[in-house]
């Protein structure tokens, strides 16, 4: 079932900050920030990573390493990238890691970013 993106809610700027529109046009920095950000994201692995932390809340580093058919090694290299660009956090419990996304804005990207897939382009 495709979603609408009329049904999708408008993401809020952060507080202090204007709305995207309002904003002037981004500098050259502020589009290299984008496009390392964007690059990091722009991995089919680490979107599987971040969708499976979303729908658990806080994810076992092993736990993460089954759902994704991979090893926990291959799994805590992907993770790293995201704890790096402070997407993701982790918590230490005896001798597992346990990662959950720390960034707010990261569900709504995803989700948006799934309605720009599954949306027809005739809509």
């Amino acid at each position: 079932m495709s979603t609408s993106t009329s049904s999708l809610p408008l993401v809020a700027p952060a507080p202090g900050t204007p709305a995207l529109a309002d904003r002037p046009l981004i500098d050259t920095g502020q589009a290299g920030g984008l496009a390392d950000l964007f690059k990091v994201l722009g991995n089919d692995t680490r979107l599987r990573l971040l969708h499976a932390i979303h729908r658990g809340g806080e994810v076992r580093a092993g736990d993460l390493a089954t759902a994704v058919g991979m090893t926990q090694q291959a799994v805590s290299n992907q993770l790293q990238r995201l704890v790096d660009k402070k997407i993701c956090a982790t918590r230490r419990e005896g001798t597992g890691i346990y990662y959950r996304i720390v960034d707010p804005c990261v569900p709504s990207l995803l989700e948006y970013g799934l309605c720009l897939v599954e949306t027809p382009a005739n809509q």
